[in-house]
């Protein structure tokens, strides 16, 4: 009989299990939620008693029980779970179910060596009073399942090893705030820190992993995304594998540029030795973003880019094939292939694309970056130089095996080189955009390591954060998010450290920000307008009009009282120009939304004073911070009602927001014909987005004859997402079939995801 049971206390001691307590729990967590049964959670639960069983065992058991009651026609059931996980995760890091004050909890994190030593230096007995009074615990009941189980992986500080968990969340998002604003003056200070715990804890803003699970920690590295450089020497190769291996261990995702690198049969010293080519050295970046687990938080990951017309391009194009052999494969990195619209014609054309050892076509690399017209008068010169060492290949069979190799691996990545320079906050003669990262939305300059201390290097990093656009009634309430999250994060570069030199200059003349937006399909659902059919093209246009006014003008409002950043002289906006201004006209042809801010008077308040940040708005992924603030992913559409999350601390269910009011306005991945409507959306967006955005193609081998995606639709998406001027593509897509699931490895915030 269940009822003869005991339970095994914590302190060891053994007792009758009481069902009826039990049963007031499961009340509890079930109070105002519609459509679950609190006695079917206790029967499921119930049957997977056993005599001795733990405390701890009983609340595990009750929460799996009521995870897997998630549903499609029973939502509220991720609710049910993630207040009984609240429950157990603050049972185990206070040992009762109300929080500590707030002072008393982080004087004693500050003793164990777990919370930065600044927090009780810079704020008095008094301002945590007055934070503690403005704490609410109760918000912690907002969170989803899946939100729970990811701040018990990923955010809450805990012993790793152990598996003691030291906090809860809203002491995680109160303290976050104290540290970005602890060097506001004390007259304003605690103002900023209560609106900013409000914004992220009512999931108005969205915050990015390493700012999560590192801010108020003695680990003081939180940018999101990393840009390395590496030169064609070996020098500057291992600089740029030490470079990688300290950031890794830092919770960063990687971009590493690696197109400099000759090519295989280069000679070396006079010809007294000839060059072994890329992959050797691909496959030395690849040990070292492999050395570190980043603290368990996630592995590490990275993306490298080339150029299309790289002499070794088709041995490259393989490397995360699954044929062939470990010594001419590379398959633990991700790549990003480099064009330009050179190389688009060619293809249009039916002609060929010449392949060269950038070493030995001089100027032709930093042309590619900073100079269209003159990448092309070389390339064609150079095409005639009989002297120079080359390689022909049709222009269509060297894109097909790249579409082939995207869509079979699903991570070879496209960047528009051109399109990131002549749409960019950077002037290319200066400070050229040559790579992206990890997840395709960062488009910062970048220098070559001759040596990690390296004082004339550029290692490119950029902070991010999102904009929760399901959580956003009116636009005008952006203006006065804008400003919280660029002061948060201008304030965040000054109070983290950097290992290398050659990241903090950067930082320092840059101060590089990325903010983007997550929950857009229920964005779309809420307001009645779809991907597929041109009606949200308007919304689409009026949305990220406000997003990059307001953050440019919040970051002009913070050069007025700090100064520009150093090298603002080295941006567009230096002279005048702004992303209205360089946008591809064809987005036009398709969207006639007029503007409706005040752009020339931004324009001339950013030549008088400046800006503080060169760059502002990046589009992530937001995989994992999009579970937390139980959003859709970014700007993707869901591919179900009911999101299977795949990670390493298990299987979540995540129901998307408003299911039942909204269920016939989403607009699912799968539903959707075509790539169309998506890079429409994904255009007008990149007419503001001053970096680049993590854009996917999608394809499900069923709308199409024979079950297999044409090679000319692969090569059409290609070009479109050219002509609407889009920077970077991100992951190819193919419906295969099974459950749809979406796996939280590789990028997050790889790492940024966000």
């Amino acid at each position: 009989m269940q009822q003869d049971l005991t339970v095994t206390k914590r302190d060891g001691r053994r007792e009758k299990i009481d069902l009826e307590k039990i049963h007031r729990v499961v009340i509890w967590a079930a109070n105002g939620l519609d459509q679950v049964s609190p006695s079917e959670v206790e029967l499921k639960a119930h049957i997977q008693f056993f005599d001795g069983i733990k405390t701890s065992e009983i609340h595990e058991t009750l929460i799996k029980s009521a995870a897997d009651l998630i549903s499609e026609s029973a939502p509220d059931y991720q609710y049910l779970s993630a207040r009984l996980a609240i429950f157990h995760l603050r049972k185990r890091a206070f040992g009762s179910f109300d929080p500590p004050h707030l002072f008393d909890h982080v004087a004693g994190m500050v003793e164990a060596g777990r919370y930065d030593k600044h927090l009780i230096e810079d704020y008095s007995r008094e301002e945590f009073d007055a934070l503690n009074e403005h704490l609410d615990h109760s918000r912690d009941m907002n969170f989803s399942y899946a939100a729970v189980k990811q701040l018990e992986g990923k955010y809450l500080v805990q012993n790793r090893v152990t598996g003691d968990i030291y906090e809860s969340p809203q002491l995680l998002y109160m303290l976050v705030s104290a540290c970005l604003f602890a060097s506001y003056p004390k007259e304003t200070r605690l103002d900023y820190v209560k609106r900013f715990y409000d914004a992220i804890s009512l999931f108005k803003l969205s915050l990015p992993t390493p700012i999560m699970a590192g801010v108020r920690t003695p680990t003081r590295q939180f940018s999101s995304c990393v840009l390395v450089e590496c030169g064609d020497s070996l020098d500057s190769i291992n600089a740029t594998a030490g470079a990688i291996v300290k950031y890794v261990s830092q919770r960063a995702g990687i971009g590493i540029n690696a197109g400099r690198i000759r090519a295989i049969g280069s000679p070396i010293r006079n010809g007294e030795a000839f060059h072994t080519g890329c992959i050797p050295f691909y496959k030395h970046f690849q040990t070292a973003v492999k050395s570190c687990s980043q603290g368990g938080v996630r592995g590490g990951a990275a993306t490298l880019f080339y150029p299309l017309w790289h002499l070794e391009v088709e041995s490259l194009l393989v490397l995360k094939n699954n044929r062939g052999v470990e010594e001419n494969r590379v398959r633990h990195l991700d790549y990003g292939v480099q064009l330009n619209k050179l190389m688009y014609q060619r293809l249009i054309k039916g002609g060929d694309i010449t392949l060269f050892s950038p070493h030995e076509v001089p100027g032709l690399y930093d042309a590619f970056f900073a100079d269209q017209d003159e990448f092309e008068r070389l390339y064609l010169q150079y095409e005639q130089d009989e002297s120079i060492r080359k390689r022909r290949i049709k222009a269509v069979e060297l894109f097909g095996l790249l579409a082939s190799e995207r869509a079979s691996t699903g991570r070879i990545y496209i960047q528009n080189v051109d399109h990131c320079n002549t749409h960019s906050p950077f002037d290319p003669a200066v400070a050229p955009v040559k790579q992206s990262n990890l997840c395709l939305e960062i488009a910062l300059p970048t220098k070559p390591l001759n040596d990690i201390n390296d004082p004339e290097g550029e290692i490119a990093l950029c902070t991010l954060s999102a904009f929760n656009l399901g959580a956003i009634e009116e636009l005008d309430e952006l203006e006065t998010l804008a400003d919280l999250i660029v002061r948060a994060l201008d304030n965040l570069l000054d109070y983290q450290d950097y290992p290398i030199l050659a990241a903090r200059k950067a930082t320092e003349y840059r101060r590089t920000l990325g903010v983007g937006v997550t929950n857009f399909a229920y964005y779309l659902a809420k307001n009645g307008v779809r991907y597929s059919d041109g009606s949200a093209n308007g919304l689409v246009h009026k949305t990220f009009e406000a997003v990059q006014y307001y953050l440019l003008k919040a970051s002009n409002q913070l050069a007025k009282e700090k100064g520009p950043c150093e090298k603002f002289n080295e941006t567009m906006y230096a002279k005048g120009v702004l992303p209205i201004d360089t946008y591809k006209r064809e987005i036009d042809e398709y969207c006639e939304e007029p503007l409706h801010y005040f752009w020339e008077t931004l324009r001339e308040d950013i030549r008088e004073f400046g800006l503080r940040n060169s760059t502002l708005t990046a589009l992530m992924p937001c995989e994992t911070s999009s579970q937390i603030t139980n959003s859709t992913n970014g700007i993707e559409p869901p591919r179900g009602f009911v999101s299977v999350k795949a990670s390493k601390d298990g299987i979540m269910k995540q129901v998307v927001p408003e299911y039942t009011r909204l269920k016939d306005e989403y607009e699912l991945l799968w539903s959707i014909p075509n790539n169309e409507g998506y890079l429409q959306l994904t255009g007008i967006m990149q007419k503001f987005v001053d970096q680049s955005i993590s854009a996917n193609t999608n394809y499900d081998p069923t709308n199409y004859p024979g079950e297999k995606v044409p090679m000319k639709q692969l090569l059409k998406d290609l070009l479109t997402a050219y002509k609407y001027g889009v920077k970077t593509l991100y992951y190819h897509n193919t419906r295969d079939g099974a459950k749809d699931q979406q796996d939280d490895n590789g990028c997050e915030s790889g790492a940024c995801k966000l």
